[in-house]
């Protein structure tokens, strides 16, 4: 004989609560009234086992309860705030996986790309009012460097939260996932930075930093020429292995601060004589040492190509290190 002609409401709201486990419904629990609790609690006291099917049941009457607004809350809006303010995105998975929330877009462009094109302070000043779980997400679906950029904004408190939160993150609902990404894409249309004049310098930049010192040299003095607007803005992100030269000595000490011998050696393959006394200057000495007896070996491995990708990665750790403020770039210390 069935059971749920006969639950009353409270009955089937403590039947789901038990279902769900405790972690999830201890979270759930503390939103409800004083006289709410009460009603649960007496509710489950007087339940007694539920047959799966019954249960299945009483779960499809809340969906559908759910999702035609059965007063739960008085809009998607204050659902959206209440979820992404008090619950983890796991524990969001868990609330919105009985139905498709409404909250829901499928159509919506990915809102990643736009947020790996913003500075990291603004991105930083994006996120640092979430809920830590929130963030570890967003940071887990950014690439490495812009997601590391961005943590360097955070105070410490925050970013060994939100490092530990990523460390035991396990695969993320798409319904939650979605609905994070929804809450994200309304946060960039409402700031009034929104519209980051930046990003198109970066792009820019970034594929100028990719050419060799003198096809680069020769396509900004171009770029000069013609007047285009926003090419000292280009220039301030510009970066090349030459360009260490005109590093201070702290900055360079930081850039080769965990760099392998190896890679700086294959860098220096052929560099001036300036511009490797300023790479090993700022070495330890027996790093210095190791570096400067392989480079009187020749090495049939060190190709052009091979030199050039060399310089170019230690080039853009530069570029991080000067976008989180760890250095100043040539360019930035002129315009000081």
């Amino acid at each position: 004989m069935s059971l749920e002609g006969k639950l009353t409401k409270a009955q089937k709201a403590a039947a789901i609560l038990v279902a769900m486990g405790k972690p999830s419904a201890a979270k759930l629990l503390r939103f409800f009234k004083q006289e709410e609790l009460k009603a649960l609690i007496e509710a489950a006291r007087r339940l007694r086992t539920i047959p799966q099917s019954e249960l299945e049941n009483i779960v499809a009457e809340f969906e559908d309860e759910f999702t035609e607004g059965a007063g739960l809350l008085d809009s998607g809006d204050q659902m959206d705030s209440l979820l992404n303010e008090s619950l983890s995105p796991e524990e969001i998975s868990a609330l919105m996986g009985w139905g498709k929330p409404s909250l829901m877009n499928d159509e919506a462009p990915p809102v990643w790309p736009d947020l790996a094109e913003l500075t990291p302070v603004r991105l930083g000043a994006l996120l640092q009012y979430e809920h830590p779980q929130t963030i570890a997400m967003v940071f887990s679906n950014l690439d490495s460097q812009p997601a590391a950029n961005a943590l360097l904004t955070f105070e410490k408190p925050l970013r060994s939260e939100v490092l530990k939160r990523m460390l035991s993150m396990t695969t993320v609902q798409p319904a939650a996932k979605q609905l994070v990404e929804n809450q994200l894409r309304a946060m960039l249309a409402s700031d009034t930075g929104g519209k980051d004049i930046s990003a198109g310098q970066t792009r820019v930049a970034g594929l100028l930093n990719e050419l060799d010192k003198s096809v680069l040299d020769e396509i900004v003095s171009d770029l000069e020429e013609s007047g285009v607007e926003g090419i000292e803005a280009v220039k301030a992100r510009l970066f090349t292995f030459e360009d260490i030269i005109g590093l201070d000595q702290k900055a360079r000490v930081t850039l080769f601060d965990g760099l392998s011998t190896e890679l700086v050696t294959l860098a220096l393959r052929g560099a001036p004589g300036d511009l490797m006394e300023s790479v090993l200057s700022a070495i330890g000495a027996r790093s210095r040492r190791m570096i400067e007896s392989e480079l009187t070996i020749e090495s049939d491995a060190a190709t052009a190509a091979e030199v050039s990708r060399a310089r170019k990665r230690i080039a853009a750790t530069a570029i991080g290190l000067a976008a989180t403020g760890a250095i100043d770039l040539p360019s930035m210390q002129d315009a000081a």
